[in-house]
């Protein structure tokens, strides 16, 4: 990598949110290199103060991946001057993920499903795939470039 890892953090309290509800808010260039430091990046404070299983760190770890991935290739195409936002609002139970390109969206529902016969070739919607799969809840924006994820904390 020719420059450092260019990567804003604020850790707040979260407004309109739980008491206890802390937000931890991120920028990152449309970099793919950038991806994985910036999952641990957010792995670290979601899982700060608590002891999360196995399980729930690989599920936030895949799905803040392919999320970011997706947000900086479809959402952004690779565009270094665009950004990509993430918010994370942590409960104790709960870790509510916002990815957020500046691309022009997609449509979530006519994302091909990778397990069918006719697209197992097909490059795309795998990421979504796994997304849905590992997440306790996902939603879409109108617009179709913000996705939200929530797991559990534990």
């Amino acid at each position: 990598m020719n420059a450092p890892l260019q990567i804003c953090v604020r850790r707040s309290r979260a407004h309109q949110a739980p008491e206890a509800a802390v937000r931890v808010e991120l920028r990152m260039p449309s970099d793919l290199t950038l991806v994985e430091e910036t999952v641990e990046l957010l792995a670290l404070h979601a899982f700060a103060g608590c002891h999360p299983s196995a399980r729930t760190r690989f599920r936030l770890r895949v799905a803040l991946s392919e999320a970011l991935a997706n947000a900086v290739q479809c959402g952004n195409g690779n565009d270094r001057n665009r950004r990509v936002e993430v918010e994370l609002v942590l409960t104790p139970q709960r870790i509510r993920a916002r990815v957020s390109d500046e691309g022009t969206g997609f449509e979530p529902s006519a994302s091909p499903d990778p397990t069918r016969p006719d697209t197992l070739e097909h490059p795309c919607g795998r990421g979504l795939f796994l997304i849905r799969n590992l997440t306790d809840e996902v939603e879409f924006n109108d617009q179709g470039n913000t996705i939200w994820m929530t797991l559990p904390r534990s």
